[in-house]
């Protein structure tokens, strides 16, 4: 089911329309697999109603994809070192729960949040980041990019700069926090931070490499794979 309505009560109606039409149901009809689609949204609110959702949730609650933007923000991971961050901006820094070093999120970048029950689907951590990491990789690859894994460094990348983060948290076997995709996006604050804790890492983006498209016109093919590879992993009966 794919849903443009407000997680926790409707919260988020207005923001989904600024995010443009609604995926379209084809991608995926199926009661454990919920898709949203929630506009930007602020990331403390979307933090928030994440692990809310997590703590919440029991053995029959279905499965969620979030995809949402937020407004610029740094985010610092549970192990991560603020010497990572250059220098002070203007920009919030917020401290979270997923693991990883520090990341830049804002308008033009696509995020991914996996609400998954990762023993119901018979995934390890492991897996699920090998299918978020091939998901954009076969993305890359329908515009004829090459994109590829770094031993040891989660993401993707094109020709050594990174096109995607990610992060994962799990909780009693559920997992939240997720991908963000760099699509076309102010890349600058990259520069005042160490991306991901590697000094001098390099950053792009699809608008960077030739692709003319927005976050919408993105969601759609990159969250049909990721559905696609979730829904044939489980839910194990």
């Amino acid at each position: 089911m794919v849903d443009r309505s407000g997680v926790m009560g409707g919260r988020y109606a207005t923001a989904a329309v600024a995010f443009g039409e609604a995926l379209p149901s084809r991608i995926v009809d199926h009661p454990s697999l919920i898709i949203r689609l929630l506009g930007r949204v602020p990331y403390d609110q979307a933090y928030a109603d994440m692990r809310r959702f997590t703590a919440t949730r029991n053995a029959s609650t279905s499965d969620e994809l979030w995809l949402l933007e937020h407004p610029p923000v740094y985010t610092v991971g549970q192990a991560g070192r603020l010497e990572h961050l250059l220098r002070e901006t203007a920009i919030p820094v917020a401290r979270v729960d997923r693991g990883g070093q520090i990341t830049f999120h804002g308008p033009g970048q696509l995020v991914t949040y996996a609400l998954l029950d990762l023993r119901r689907r018979s995934l390890t951590v492991r897996r699920l980041v090998a299918t978020l990491e091939q998901a954009v990789i076969d993305l890359l690859a329908g515009y004829r990019i090459a994109g590829e894994r770094r031993p040891g460094a989660p993401g993707v990348y094109v020709a050594g700069a990174k096109i995607a983060a990610l992060g994962l948290r799990v909780r009693n076997g559920c997992s939240y926090h997720g991908l963000a995709l760099n699509v076309a996006m102010d890349l600058a604050p990259f520069r005042d931070i160490d991306p991901c804790g590697y000094a001098g890492l390099a950053v792009t983006q699809l608008a960077d490499l030739g692709v003319a498209v927005g976050v919408s016109d993105v969601a759609e093919p990159l969250v049909a794979r990721v559905a696609a590879a979730l829904l044939a992993a489980g839910p194990k009966a």
